[in-house]
């Protein structure tokens, strides 16, 4: 049984990808490659420069998902470099690789046992930098739909009419920013720990709560800001309406858990930006995809490799047998 549990969740991944691909297909068939390279050569280097920075904001969030974990299990050791170094690797492993909790969790258990925490250190580490984005994207999600409550007619032909309701999405909204907020009253209340059988999770303090509610929605706001500089001024439906048809789209392909979302982040983005053309969406898409996903990814594989280059040195040195001490000649 357990071996066919570690099949699942590529399969699913897989079967994401292929289906999404598919219907990513019949929705892009009219479209022709001429259209979508003049579309990424329109992009001035000005507003790549952007793309670029609004990358940078999104990495160095993420750095700080991971020291704001330390901070909560009370860890000090550990330099910012580290850390940044180790969640750089994670995030741009797990988000090409698929299923970003488990290969997040490997990644963040060879870097930071080397450095002295535990196993179940480095589990409740993994568990609060996937609730951190979490946090991040209700807060955003719930903001978005109760100041944009029409982002979802966007899709009205797609979703029963009661979801594209702007009434609705206003409500929606509220419950999300209402579970943010029994969050933060939790915090400061000092709520009991999470017990789930022998995994233990002790409530955030406000002080790394309040970190959360800033670092999360920067991570998203420097990634959606990617897409958003990549697409043409001249259609650009707005910050907003790039960043919730960003997190809709980001979401489904993290639950997919197909490689890179591959297909499903594109056929949900492209479904919410119909009055945007498919070929600058589509730029701006491979625009997010090479700065934010297959450039930090060629950079992770070579920390990697550097990374076990220099436990299997440190492992071989210390297999060595000490040096024998040189015998002293007898007095003559």
């Amino acid at each position: 049984m357990k071996n066919v549990k570690e099949f699942v969740w590529p399969l699913i991944g897989l079967a994401a990808v292929v289906v999404s691909g598919w219907l990513l297909y019949r929705e892009l068939r009219g479209l022709s490659l001429a259209d979508v390279w003049t579309s990424l050569t329109s992009i001035t280097p000005h507003r790549y420069a952007l793309c670029l920075g609004s990358t940078l904001v999104a990495y160095a969030a993420l750095a700080w998902y991971d020291r704001i974990a330390l901070i909560h299990l009370g860890v000090k050791h550990v330099s910012w470099l580290f850390v940044s170094v180790t969640s750089f690797t994670t995030y741009a492993l797990s988000h090409n690789i698929g299923a970003s909790v488990f290969s997040g969790a490997l990644v963040r258990y060879r870097a930071y046992t080397s450095k002295g925490l535990s196993a179940p250190q480095v589990a409740v580490l993994v568990a609060l930098c996937s609730f951190t984005f979490g946090l991040g994207t209700l807060l955003l999600f719930g903001a978005v739909l109760v100041t944009e409550p029409d982002l979802l007619t966007r899709v009205a032909d797609r979703v029963p009419p009661a979801l594209a309701n702007p009434t609705t999405a206003r409500v929606v909204g509220a419950a999300l920013l209402g579970f943010v907020a029994l969050y933060v009253i939790g915090s400061l209340m000092h709520f009991r720990p999470l017990k789930v059988r022998n995994f233990h999770l002790a409530y955030p303090r406000p002080n790394v709560m309040g970190r959360q509610l800033i670092a999360a929605p920067l991570e998203l706001i420097g990634a959606a800001g990617i897409i958003y500089f990549a697409l043409p001024e001249a259609t650009n439906p707005g910050f907003l309406i790039v960043l919730g048809a960003f997190l809709a789209a980001f979401s489904a392909a993290l639950v997919s858990h197909a490689p890179g979302g591959l297909g499903v982040l594109e056929l949900i983005f492209v479904a919410m930006m119909p009055d945007v053309p498919q070929a600058d969406v589509i730029a701006a898409l491979l625009v997010f995809r090479l700065f934010y996903l297959l450039l930090p990814f060629a950079a992770a594989i070579v920390v990697v490799l550097l990374f076990e280059r220099a436990r299997l040195a440190k492992a071989w040195r210390d297999r060595m047998p000490a040096a024998i001490p040189p015998v002293p000649s007898p007095p003559p």
